[in-house]
């Protein structure tokens, strides 16, 4: 029922929704797909160092979800966090800048890929420990509750991190105290290298909302509009006062987990399957055949990013290098 509720909520999605509505979607997942493709060249051209997990196939939970929020809303990422971050409204500049490690990055090239943080926008950082970004964004969520603000927390984390005991804390508490968290799993069904059913005992994993007694719902995260339905009532529920929600999102990373790993547990036939369920072709494919949108629109917007993409290469690459006097801002020791 969650499911074929969903469906239709997209569909709503889809007549609502301006044009030009539906442009900026498909504008940022273009967004997201051109930087993480010149993201993996200037990884193997030894541009950009250490770890680095890409988040290209997985665009539309990101950009789903975050559209359905406002710009003062919360929003706090896992280590495959530049989808997230540029969704949010980062400039791709300051986020090349700081895979490339300069001073000019999001977090002054001291984070590099798993460690974007930017306040003003209020994406409260991405975080390599696996659901370590869930107990924060309860804390966040029990903030805005005492201070009886209009914000929502909107935390991202994948399967890997369910059975971790933070997801269960983090769930149990906000469900208590009503906290306005939406909790988003982006179920891309490997925890690096292993199926969720090898891992977790229940594979619906929306279904984890019932012992918490919050609403939970799977979508298909393929589908940015199925994504900003639930997320958009899941939003309003909390802004009401109504506590939080899980959404699992089934989604699908097109490269292995991280830019290290060849992703051999995986068939060549599934990664074919999940790749013509393409969340951008999906989009582009709907707009022109329903909603009527001309097609030299979406080259236009598609050109335009990639200028964009260029322009963020060149800023990173001619960015200085943290000086050494950086080495000692920003460090705090107690006596």
């Amino acid at each position: 029922m969650a499911l074929e509720r969903d469906k239709h909520s997209a569909q709503r999605a889809l007549l609502t929704l301006q044009e030009t509505q539906l442009l900026e979607l498909y504008r940022r997942m273009v967004l997201i797909r051109q930087f993480e493709e010149k993201t993996a060249e200037m990884y193997a051209r030894g541009k950009i160092t250490g770890f680095c997990h890409l988040y290209a196939g997985e665009e539309a939970v990101a950009v789903g979800a975050i559209y359905a929020l406002y710009d003062k809303d919360y929003v706090l990422s896992t280590y495959r966090e530049h989808g997230h971050c540029l969704a949010k409204g980062a400039d791709p500049k300051v986020v090349m800048a700081e895979l490339f490690g300069k001073i000019t990055g999001i977090s002054k090239g001291r984070g590099g890929s798993m460690h974007l943080f930017d306040p003003d926008l209020r994406f409260m950082g991405g975080y390599a420990i696996v659901g370590g970004g869930l107990p924060i964004a309860t804390g966040l969520g029990l903030s805005v509750q005492y201070n009886e603000g209009p914000e929502v927390v909107c935390c991202f984390f994948g399967d890997g991190a369910l059975p971790q005991g933070a997801f269960h804390e983090s769930l149990n508490m906000a469900s208590l105290w009503k906290l306005p968290v939406v909790f988003v799993c982006e179920n891309n069904f490997y925890g690096m290298g292993t199926m969720v059913q090898n891992a977790i005992c229940q594979e619906e994993l929306y279904r984890f909302a019932e012992p918490y007694k919050m609403p939970g719902v799977r979508v298909d995260g393929m589908d940015v509009l199925e994504v900003y339905g639930a997320t958009m009532e899941a939003v309003a529920r909390a802004r009401e006062g109504d506590g939080p929600s899980l959404i699992e999102a089934v989604t699908y990373r097109f490269r292995g987990h991280s830019m290290s790993d060849p992703a051999e547990y995986r068939s060549k036939r599934e990664e074919r399957i999940w790749q013509e369920r393409d969340p951008i072709k999906n989009l582009r494919r709907r707009m022109l055949g329903e909603r009527h949108v001309a097609e030299a629109r979406l080259g236009d917007i598609e050109a335009a990013v990639a200028r964009e993409i260029e322009e963020a290469v060149k800023f990173a690459d001619e960015s200085p290098e943290p000086s050494v006097d950086e080495l000692g801002t920003g460090i705090y020791a107690g006596s």
